[in-house]
């Protein structure tokens, strides 16, 4: 490890903790040792011993040696001399090799650290020989297991901090990254929910209301020639309002459409025509081709929309006297279609959407159909008329649906 110091936690803390103990100890124990022997230089060992523990007792209160490498060299050249006097006045000064050994490793760089091991190691081995007035191969034994037991206790524990250090960055990291993706889910749902709300108010409230307007309209332009019309025409947007209300009302309770409550998706569709033609200037004629099978309800919904929102389309646009929907059940599929008699349009050019001039409407019929996996079909010629087909895959899942509908 090449940093001067892992941070401070209460592990590396307590480790440095003992390491001062161990030095302070080692140093009383050579001091009193050269006391209690009645050593003719004791008072040298008791001074030498003094000196060496003032030197590192300094260390940990300079911020400078944890800091910087310069320093902490510095720091061990003063502390090593101090301790060279020691060594050289008794052989006792032998132990406290040890503890220099972790201070070295833990500070300095690991090349400048292990020369400073083992220069302090062959330092500690010619003293104790110099004192012993020779040299034996088990005097070098004591020094080089300390020395090897330093070095693997320390560069262990360096590997251990190192992917501590990464496993703590790994999960910051991922703990980020999940903030991240549940800001982004959440982002997407609200997205997601804004568009389905868009497209429920397009297919429900804003059709109604347009068909509350077109019959009011009706209803002025028939006073006060034919009050009987008009008044026919104010009861129908009256119950055009009813209708939406109601649908509002299931809508904020996301509810399915009171269109197909107890009624199936043609009993639905075929009510949405009768309605049409009776409140426009428009023929809606249904027909039902194939055996009807179970939908699930997203499926019933989405075409129940698409056909409310092109019927819409087409009294509003087209200027049609008929259209002609039809809901086919052709076995891997279930389509509808509708089909009108008006003005027509070019498909490759429509109007961009504007809020107050409408324009959303096939958008929404196309994400609808998207939404339940589908196709949405749209032929169109100017002058003649105008074909949409929605088509949604009847899947062994869609057919099983416990959801699904009679």
């Amino acid at each position: 490890m090449n940093t001067t110091a892992p941070a401070s936690i209460p592990t590396t803390r307590a480790l440095a903790w003992c390491l001062h103990l161990l030095v302070i100890g080692l140093l009383a124990l050579a001091a009193g040792r050269a006391v209690t022997d009645d050593d003719p230089q004791a008072g040298w060992v008791v001074a030498a011993a003094a000196a060496c523990g003032l030197v590192y007792t300094a260390g940990p209160l300079l911020p400078r040696v944890s800091r910087s490498r310069p320093a902490a060299a510095l720091w061990l050249a003063a502390v090593g001399t101090v301790w060279l006097v020691l060594l050289a006045l008794s052989a006792d000064g032998v132990w406290v090799a040890f503890p220099l050994y972790f201070l070295q490793l833990h500070l300095l760089a690991r090349r400048a650290a292990l020369a400073a091991v083992a220069a302090t190691g062959l330092a500690a081995v010619a003293g104790f020989a110099a004192h012993q007035g020779t040299f034996s191969a088990a005097m070098a034994i004591g020094p080089a297991i300390g020395a090897a037991v330093a070095v693997a206790v320390v560069w262990g524990y360096q590997a251990l901090y190192l992917e501590s250090e990464q496993r703590r960055h790994l999960i910051e990291e991922l703990t980020a990254t999940r903030a991240d993706l549940a800001a982004a889910q959440h982002t997407a749902g609200v997205l997601s929910e804004r568009e389905r709300l868009a497209r429920e108010i397009h297919d429900t409230l804003a059709q109604g209301l347009s068909s509350i307007q077109l019959l009011l309209r009706a209803a002025e332009r028939a006073l006060p020639g034919t009050p009987e019309s008009a008044a026919r025409y104010v009861e129908q947007a009256r119950q055009s309002a009813v209708d939406n209300l109601a649908e509002a009302r299931r809508f904020v309770a996301a509810l399915a459409p009171p269109a197909l409550e107890g009624t199936t998706l043609a009993g639905a569709l075929e009510r949405l025509c009768a309605t049409t033609s009776a409140r426009h200037r428009i023929t809606a004629r249904f027909h039902l081709t194939g055996d009807p099978l179970p939908l699930p309800t997203a499926h019933e919904v989405a075409l129940l929309r698409i056909t409310q929102s092109a019927l819409g389309n087409t009294v509003r646009h087209a200027k049609a006297t008929a259209a002609e929907v039809t809901l086919s059940y052709l076995g891997d599929h279930v389509a509808v279609d509708i089909v009108d008699d008006g003005r027509g349009f070019d498909p490759c050019h429509l109007p961009v959407p504007d809020p107050e001039a409408g324009g959303f409407g096939l958008a929404a019929m196309r994400a609808r159909v998207h939404a339940v996996g589908g196709a949405l079909i749209i032929e169109s010629t100017p002058g003649h008329g105008t074909a949409l087909a929605a088509q949604l895959p009847l899947t062994p899942s869609a057919e099983n649906d416990p959801e699904a509908r009679p």
